[in-house]
């Protein structure tokens, strides 16, 4: 009898035929999705789990959204992928959709996040070769340190995440990194990092992966300010914080922010497919020209299908409506575990980051204890807990993942 035979469960087959055949860049907790609808996921096994991550905001219309998978069986009938090489009918009235929504005039559509990210920096440099006068080779953008945009080779070049650095020189240069928020609160570090060849200030408004860290209030008006005073680019990474996550239609209205270039991604495919984009005004996306940048599968009519969808969905203003008002009613009950196991809880909207006392335990390990329980969460930073549900989620079932919670801290504590 093989390995795979002698499981118990078929939970246990599927993670060790994981295991075994699936390259390890990931630790996933042992939970093994079969089916998923609003705000919850099925297991191989029956056994149901609340979705608090919800692919990283990637889902935050919900499982399966009925608006989101009809536009995407409708158009599955008619033409999915054509590339660039010709048009659709399907990516003009995108773009068109999602410019005005982010009131912009262009779109550059690509598939993942960190290939928006990419995009990004390749038009922030032709632009600053093009428009601005930088000589050839010697643009540079500058970052925030703890940032995450992606685990691309030149994105991890300015990243501060050792694990996803090492081995993997030689690195790209042309980036200055500098403290983000709350260690730059009047963004004087920026200030001093730009010059006469700086081409872009590349941030998340929120810092996500490193904790849901949100800046002071003064933060990014005075970075926009400097941006514009030094004819700089903004781009706004909100990849994770934008499309309604944090109780807005971008975290950067929150501080009535614009930027000059938003990075968008995870829930603009609706959960459904890969969809990124870079949106800006024409003055910055016309310095791209044929044969400079592309993507087979960028802007394909499957996604720009379910792209406008979700654009359509946005434009309601529903989604940033109950973000707002049941962030409020999260954020208020993670705040009431502060002291009985909880040290800090941050964020926006139906985003938060808890920070646990290391005393009850790491964060993967009450993020494993969770799952027991039926709520799916994710860790970072050691003892920090991302809270990311659906957007569809109910104010009931927050108390309940809330309520699993403090049964866990109640435990972890007692011992």
């Amino acid at each position: 009898m093989t390995m795979l035979e002698n499981m118990t469960t078929e939970t246990d087959m599927v993670i060790e035929l994981d295991r075994r055949h699936v390259a390890h860049n990931y630790s996933p907790l042992p939970v093994v999705a079969a089916g998923a609808e609003g705000a919850w996921i099925t297991d191989v096994e029956g056994r149901r789990y609340l979705d608090c991550l919800a692919a990283y905001s990637a889902v935050n219309f919900g499982h399966r959204n009925p608006e989101v998978t009809a536009a995407a069986h409708a158009q599955l009938d008619t033409v999915t992928l054509v590339s660039r090489a010709f048009h659709s009918d399907r990516l003009a009235p995108f773009c068109a959709a999602l410019a005005a929504l982010c009131g912009k005039d262009m779109v550059l559509p690509m598939n993942s996040g960190a290939e928006a990210v990419e995009s990004g920096i390749k038009v922030a440099r032709k632009w600053g070769h093009d428009v601005k006068g930088v000589p050839a080779d010697q643009g540079n953008i500058v970052v925030a340190r703890n940032n995450f945009h992606g685990r691309t080779t030149t994105i991890i070049s300015f990243s501060d995440d050792d694990t996803a650095r090492r081995g993997f020189g030689p690195y790209t240069p042309g980036f200055r990194s500098v403290p983000f928020g709350p260690d730059d609160p009047h963004a004087e570090a920026i200030a001093d990092a730009i010059d006469d060849n700086t081409v872009a200030v590349l941030i998340e408004p929120i810092q996500g992966e490193a904790g849901i860290i949100v800046p002071p209030d003064d933060y990014l008006p005075r970075v926009r300010a400097l941006c514009t005073a030094r004819n700089v680019l903004l781009i706004a990474d909100e990849i994770q914080s934008g499309l309604a996550r944090t109780g807005r239609t971008f975290a950067c209205d929150h501080w009535g922010v614009v930027p000059d270039v938003y990075l968008l991604g995870k829930a603009l495919g609706g959960g459904v497919v890969p969809l990124s984009a870079v949106v800006a005004d024409r003055a910055v996306l016309e310095v791209l020209h044929p044969g400079e940048h592309g993507s087979t599968f960028g802007g394909n009519p499957l996604a720009a299908a379910i792209g406008s969808t979700v654009v359509e969905m946005l434009a309601r203003g529903e989604f940033q409506s109950r973000s707002a008002e049941l962030g409020t009613h999260l954020h208020d009950r993670l705040r009431g575990l502060i002291g009985r196991g909880v040290i800090a809880v941050r964020g926006r909207g139906l985003w938060a980051g808890v920070d646990i006392d290391p005393v009850h335990g790491t964060g993967k390990q009450i993020s494993l204890k969770l799952a027991e329980r039926g709520v799916l969460v994710k860790d970072t930073h050691g003892s920090t807990l991302r809270f990311a549900p659906p957007l569809v989620i109910t104010a009931d079932e927050i108390d309940w993942a809330v309520d699993r919670l403090a049964d866990v801290l109640a435990e972890t504590g007692s011992h």
